[in-house]
């Protein structure tokens, strides 16, 4: 009888919250106060950032790896830290992209 059961998922409450506040968002249901904290939310914790992010800026992987829209391919805790090394290096690579050289303005008379 128990392996009929669904296996249980670990979520914490900012998890938890984050999942009831997109369903009423997407249903047209959410206040004000609800969507500010849907807001918070996101912007406090950086594994639902990062699944946001995901989802907004990347929808074409999403699909080809056999996922619907409202089923994520990301779970918790699949995803891999990077270390100091790898931080360090993307914010450098940031900071160069953002930084264009500056031409120098040449008045046409």
């Amino acid at each position: 009888m128990g392996y009929f059961r669904k296996t249980l998922e670990r979520r914490t409450f900012s998890q938890d919250r984050y999942y009831i506040l997109i369903k009423r968002q997407k249903a047209g249901k959410a206040t004000f106060n609800e969507l500010i904290e849907l807001d918070e939310i996101v912007n406090r914790v950086p594994d639902i950032r990062e699944k946001v992010i995901i989802e907004n800026f990347y929808p074409e992987e999403e699909n080809q790896q056999g996922t619907t829209p409202g089923n994520s391919a990301i779970k918790p805790g699949t995803h891999k830290r990077k270390g100091l090394a790898d931080l360090v290096k993307s914010f450098f690579h940031r900071i160069l992209q953002t930084f264009t050289p500056v031409r120098e303005f040449t008045a046409l008379y």
